[in-house]
């Protein structure tokens, strides 16, 4: 303590080699032939080679050891990375909250059930401020895989919200576009469409054949995004045979089907095919209506 390290004597080094001494926070180092640690060090600044200033003995490194070691020397220090991974997954992890959504849940859940009912939806879409019978609302049922209309499970409500990391009515409005964007890709857009078939059925009392007025709304507000040229003039074409009650779920199903493979003028339309019976009737229909507009003309 009652010295300055300028203040300090160097100890002499053995023959042969410079050698370090004295504690780790002020090492000197004195050359084989007595100069002084200031004089080697301003030797080896203005370039001097190493063979006049310090034979310093330095490890032998094998080739092998190099390469082995080469790929190493990049890597980031391993405890930046597990924290780096750590604080990622703790972000996802309050990403939203299991407890928020179970209250949000208990906002709009019928009093006398566990379940949130017709009112309760309502409650639900004006909060959302969208209304019932919006596209966007048929989308998020299919998120929430629910089972029925005008009808959510809590469990139902609660895996929905997870599935889209949400847990408040703000965060479920913010997933309104990418949920929009979600049912544009073709694929997902067959899963969607095929859901709404069992989700317009009335699953309290056993229907399994979807009713026609109901198969018609649905059909609408589907297609109210994106609407095959063709669809009007099939919705006319149930609609006026009163005859068919029903529309089977082979029938729905086919019908995605159909406007993807048939022409706007149904010319590509073939009857060998095992379509649906309705749809049979339905290019029947339309031929027959485009011969008489020509006998006409």
């Amino acid at each position: 303590m009652g010295k300055c390290v300028s203040c300090c004597k160097a100890p002499s080094l053995s023959s042969g080699n410079a050698r370090y001494a004295g504690t780790p926070t002020s090492p000197t180092i004195q050359s084989h032939d007595g100069q002084s640690y200031h004089h080697v060090k301003n030797s080896l600044i203005k370039g001097v080679s190493e063979e006049h200033s310090l034979d310093i003995v330095r490890p032998q490194i094998s080739p092998a050891e190099k390469r082995m070691s080469a790929p190493y020397t990049k890597l980031p220090p391993i405890k930046r990375q597990i924290n780096g991974e750590s604080k990622r997954l703790s972000l996802i992890s309050r990403d939203f909250s299991e407890n928020k959504i179970q209250t949000l849940f208990e906002q709009y859940k019928d009093p006398d059930s566990d379940v949130i009912l017709a009112e309760g939806i309502e409650k639900f879409c004006e909060d959302l401020e969208v209304r019932p019978e919006e596209f966007i609302v048929l989308v998020l049922a299919w998120k929430f895989n629910a089972e029925a209309m005008c009808r959510f499970t809590r469990e139902e409500f609660v895996n929905g919200c997870k599935t889209l990391r949400v847990d408040s009515v703000k965060g479920i409005q913010l997933k309104f576009p990418e949920l929009l964007a979600e049912v544009q890709n073709k694929q997902t857009f067959k899963e969607f469409y095929r859901w709404t078939y069992k989700f317009g059925l009335d699953v309290d009392s056993g229907q399994r054949t979807l009713p026609m007025d109901m198969a018609v709304s649905l059909w609408k507000l589907i297609f109210s995004q994106r609407e095959p040229p063709v669809l009007a003039r099939w919705l006319n074409f149930l609609q006026k045979h009163q005859t068919i009650r029903g529309v089977p779920r082979d029938t729905w199903d086919m019908f995605l089907n159909f406007i993807e493979q048939v022409g706007d003028d149904l010319s590509s339309y073939d009857d060998t095919e095992a379509w649906p019976s309705l749809l049979d009737d339905f290019v029947e229909y339309e031929n027959d209506c485009q011969n008489q507009n020509v006998k006409a003309d």
